[in-house]
């Protein structure tokens, strides 16, 4: 083996990896368009269409991808599995997932034909949409017609978004059947004098949770404790049990000797985004900020009927606004701009929210450029360090857009639609 003995291009190497990565995607795009022809030939349209006896038995037609998809043939189902050296339930599900991609799926069949999509994110796709209605599915397939840089979370997420628009009743049946499974348990206590929690609470609840041990967790830091923060996360959740902080970390106050335990106040904020549809019951989906989710309108009115719920209506912010200011200080309000706008890092591939990123000077304020939001871009700590130390570079031909060069010469654009490697590297 080669330990780095021999000296080689990384270009190159990489290069010949990316070559067999699209030639063995080429041969399963040809698999594909072979298994739709396939099913073309073995649609069962209705019982008689399934009359064919073979042996005494009948040849009846299998649903193996979603509403609105076709009926094959079960005996022709068996053949093409057999060849294709898959097991027979596992050879159902792959058929049945291309021909959901086929059938329900165009925009994302047409990207795997064309080899804009890798087929087995395809794949992937076709598993979240089966259980969904033709109309849900083809609101899914609609929104990612250039899918290749979608992560998952965020086609959960749109999933999620279809149900809430296409089968409320549906969204809202799922939604009242998994807080039926809310609970909150201890466990018994271990040999080192430890419990384990488990527990699954309502999103904004959890919110507050976490938001509140984080709070807690920062002020034993200030008091003194020295733990690392995991560690001091579990003092501080004990803390609340409690309603007061540890004896031993309490400040004396330096004028009069008492020993007073004071506790901040805690303000948590939820942001969700409604339409004016929304507000008119003619939208049944928010969005909500610290979840990165769609949300239902019932789950919005239950969050707003909660007891000591203060309500701040923000007005519409204008993300293409060009609003320059001098210092190289950052103001909030262009930090709000910049994080509507990107919602994570946008460095290819990465999902790190824009709430928890540096806003990075894409030309730098010390050479002449703006403190603007059509010049700042959210990057988180890794990454916003892969730029200012490394060879990675990045270009903004459209705001919002943004063309990230490698050190080894590879190109990715990064927009609201994903990451898409820019093929070939001078185009």
């Amino acid at each position: 083996m080669d330990l780095g003995t021999h000296p080689r291009s990384t270009a190159a190497l990489l290069s010949r990896v990316g070559d067999r990565i699209r030639s063995r995607n080429a041969l399963v795009v040809e698999e594909w368009e072979d298994i739709t022809a396939w099913a073309s030939d073995h649609v069962v349209t209705g019982p008689e269409g399934a009359a064919t006896i073979t042996e005494g038995y009948l040849d009846t037609g299998v649903p193996i991808a979603g509403d609105g998809a076709p009926l094959v043939s079960e005996f022709a189902l068996m053949e093409l599995v057999a060849v294709l050296g898959r097991t027979p339930d596992g050879g159902k599900a792959y058929v049945g997932r291309v021909i959901e991609c086929a059938w329900r799926l165009p925009n994302v069949y047409d990207a795997v034909i064309a080899g804009k999509l890798a087929p087995w994110r395809a794949e992937r796709i076709a598993d979240l949409t089966h259980a969904l209605s033709a109309e849900a599915a083809g609101f899914v397939d609609r929104q990612l017609w250039n899918a290749s840089g979608v992560g998952w979370a965020q086609l959960e997420r749109l999933v999620a978004e279809a149900v809430l628009r296409f089968d409320p009743e549906r969204g809202e049946a799922d939604r009242q059947k998994a807080a039926d499974h809310r609970h909150f348990d201890i466990s018994d206590v271990d040999e080192h004098g430890l419990v384990h929690l488990d527990g699954l609470l309502d999103a904004a609840d959890g919110h507050d949770l976490d938001q509140a041990v984080a709070r807690r967790a920062e002020v034993l830091g200030r008091l003194g404790d020295d733990s690392t923060l995991d560690v001091r996360r579990s003092k501080a959740a004990a803390e609340l049990a409690r309603q007061d902080l540890a004896l031993d970390l309490l400040v004396p106050d330096p004028d009069t000797g008492e020993v007073v335990a004071t506790v901040p106040g805690r303000k948590v904020i939820l942001n969700v985004h409604v339409t004016d549809t929304t507000l008119a019951g003619r939208n049944p989906v928010g969005r909500w900020d610290e979840g990165r989710c769609p949300i239902s309108t019932t789950q919005i009115k239950e969050w707003l009927r909660a007891r000591h719920t203060t309500i701040i209506v923000r007005p519409v912010i204008d993300l293409a606004d060009h609003l320059p200011v001098t210092a190289y200080e950052i103001p909030d309000r262009h930090k709000t701009r910049v994080i509507l706008r990107d919602h994570t890092c946008r460095f290819p591939h990465c999902t790190r929210p824009a709430t928890r990123c540096d806003i990075d000077h894409h030309q730098p304020h010390g050479e002449g450029g703006p403190t603007c939001p059509c010049n700042l871009v959210p990057l988180c700590r890794r990454h916003h360090r892969a730029k200012t130390h490394s060879a990675w570079r990045y270009e903004t031909p459209m705001p919002a857009t943004y063309v990230w060069t490698s050190p080894s010469g590879f190109r990715f654009r990064v927009d609201h639609r994903g990451t898409h490697p820019v093929h070939p590297p001078d185009e």
